[in-house]
């Protein structure tokens, strides 16, 4: 039987979210294989994280392109983004406390590629005078990255409906980044 790596994957990003410690054995079983089967795919766990950064990289950049930055509003950008990027979250809220991701040699080039698009877009809702000039763009993209992991966590232990992942953070993101005209 052939194993599914995306499956895999997924799994073990969902256990990792809920229980960083969780050994290999426990991930294995989360996928529903042999921990023989789970070495056979990753040598241990840095090369199973290894695996889970670059299958989030890939996945971010194909939301990135379906997005279409470029076209209409940054505020409409940035609502495809969100919705783009949904199927990607439960990876990224892993990822996003992964450490051992920025230490060493540093940051993959692949993060570099997608937080320098994402800053570009915030960058020119504050050009067109949509967004606030008070917030950097790269704060409002690690914003974006920390709204995106907290509502895959709070979706994941039930305690908001999947169905209110989109509204959660645009409605927070936009309602707290839309300049604000003086009274």
């Amino acid at each position: 039987m052939a194993v599914d790596r995306e499956h895999v994957l997924r799994s073990a990003a969902a256990l990792l979210t809920r229980k960083s410690t969780a050994t290999m054995d426990e991930v294995a079983k989360a996928a529903g294989i042999s921990r023989a089967t789970l070495h056979r795919q990753f040598a241990g766990r840095d090369a199973l994280v290894r695996a889970l950064e670059a299958l989030c990289i890939e996945e971010c950049e194909a939301a990135l392109d379906a997005a279409r930055l470029g076209d209409g509003t940054a505020q409409e950008a940035v609502r495809r983004l969100v919705s783009e990027l949904e199927r990607s979250a439960g990876l990224l809220a892993f990822l996003y406390t992964e450490n051992q991701l920025f230490e060493g040699d540093g940051q993959h080039e692949g993060w570099a590629r997608i937080d320098v698009r994402v800053a570009a877009l915030f960058r020119r809702g504050q050009e067109s005078g949509e967004f606030r000039i008070d917030l950097t763009p790269a704060w409002l993209t690690e914003a974006l990255y920390g709204l995106m992991a907290s509502a895959s966590w709070a979706v994941t232990e039930g305690r908001v409906a999947a169905k209110d992942f989109h509204h959660m953070i645009v409605g927070l993101l936009l309602g707290g980044a839309l300049r604000r005209e003086e009274p």
